[in-house]
């Protein structure tokens, strides 16, 4: 048995020697490393195999929980912190909808007279140093901004008389601290004393409403080159509830100014929706700089010249009838035609369909004339008034 058994190997040995021998050696590399990738994968799977059995077992490798802070910047916004210049996450493609206050550039301008008129009345207001500036500008929809006042606060509802619509002034409680204090006699250098967890009272409301009053008043002039407005105050409130006048999701704009008394200040935001400022949309649109809002005085005078020399046809209509067409179809040489008018009757000085004035027929000469019994039609721009122009023309040329 011993002796077949070796062989048998030996014949098995001589098998895989012949077969090995007849190989070629390029297929055999090949086979070889075809081999060796089946192994690693084959280990690869079972290493799989094996920790998705370890994670399997576990009872809490089920599912991920995202962590508060991971929510929070998927969505843009953290929790209790409303901040309205955020354009991160989900928030940014919720505000792109949103109309930016960047498409309407004549705001900018107004806001930045509104500072001017701000500093100066509110240093007569309060006969302190005040200084005002212009924290920002920018679009919120009605129902974040709501949520976000800080309270206490006064909310004072206002309504803009021509363009039919309301707006909203929010005085902070820094600001109304600081007001009272300079107003009765509060010395300099000290802060303001806050009693917090108490209504405003009466002589407290009655100076915010005086200082809104004096806000408003100089936005009428800030907004008077591009529309006149007047904004009136329609109710004062401490609840941002009492103070809806606009929808939740619609958008407004929202303008901070800093008012600064050397240590004391705060602040006050106007808030405008959009449906507000809608009447005027298409001035604010304008891309014209200055005070007089794009006007050109050089371009108006060269018009007001060339309108000025304009040559026009003036007609002198002494009788107009109506005849039938059967009528007017059988005259003929020799026909006489009635006018149904007095000898001393005024003529009609027209031109085009529109007429300028009346005056007697006579003759100068040996030319028919018209003597101007009637004053002329007055235009809403009188010939004086081109004359200013063009002389303002002339000396801004000769600068």
């Amino acid at each position: 048995m011993a002796g077949n058994d070796q062989m048998d190997q030996d014949a098995i040995a001589a098998q895989w020697e012949a077969s090995l021998d007849s190989e070629d050696p390029a297929a055999a590399a090949e086979e070889a490393a075809a081999n060796e990738l089946s192994e690693s994968m084959a280990l690869q799977w079972a290493a799989m195999v094996e920790d998705g059995g370890r994670e399997f077992g576990n009872k809490n490798s089920g599912e991920r929980v995202l962590s508060q802070e991971e929510i929070d910047n998927l969505l843009g916004f953290a929790v209790g912190d409303v901040n309205l210049d955020d354009n991160n996450g989900i928030r940014a493609i919720i505000d792109s909808a949103m109309v930016s206050y960047e498409r309407l550039p004549m705001l900018e301008i107004v806001f930045d007279r509104l500072v001017r008129l701000m500093t100066t009345s509110l240093r007569n207001f309060t006969s302190d140093n005040v200084e005002v500036s212009l924290d920002r500008i920018t679009s919120v929809r009605f129902g974040d901004y709501m949520n976000s006042i800080p309270l206490p606060a006064v909310l004072s509802v206002f309504k803009a008389e021509e363009w039919e619509n309301f707006g909203l002034a929010t005085v902070d409680s820094s600001l109304i601290y600081s007001i009272i204090d300079v107003l009765l006699g509060g010395r300099r250098g000290q802060t303001s004393l806050r009693i917090e967890g108490r209504p405003y009272t009466t002589i407290e409301t009655n100076l915010v409403k005086r200082l809104v009053e004096v806000v408003l008043a100089d936005a009428e002039q800030a907004f008077r080159p591009l529309s006149p407005v007047t904004f009136s105050i329609d109710r004062l409130e401490t609840n941002p509830r009492f103070a809806a006048i606009s929808r939740p999701a619609n958008a407004a704009i929202l303008v901070r100014l800093r008012v600064d008394m050397e240590d004391r200040g705060g602040n006050i935001e106007l808030l405008l929706p959009y449906a507000t400022i809608e009447p005027i949309r298409p001035v604010l649109l304008q891309m014209f700089m200055g005070e007089k809002f794009g006007r050109d005085p050089i371009w108006e005078g060269h018009f007001a010249t060339e309108v000025a020399q304009a040559e026009i046809s003036v007609d002198a209509v002494l009788y107009e009838a109506d005849i039938p067409l059967k009528q007017l179809m059988k005259l003929k040489v020799g026909d006489t035609l009635p006018l149904e008018m007095r000898p001393d009757a005024l003529v009609s000085v027209r031109c085009g369909d529109v007429t300028l004035t009346e005056g007697r027929m006579g003759r100068v000469g040996d030319r028919v004339a018209i003597r101007v019994t009637k004053q002329l039609r007055k235009p809403n721009t009188t010939f004086a008034m081109f004359e200013k122009a063009d002389e303002q023309t002339k000396l801004m040329e000769a600068q």
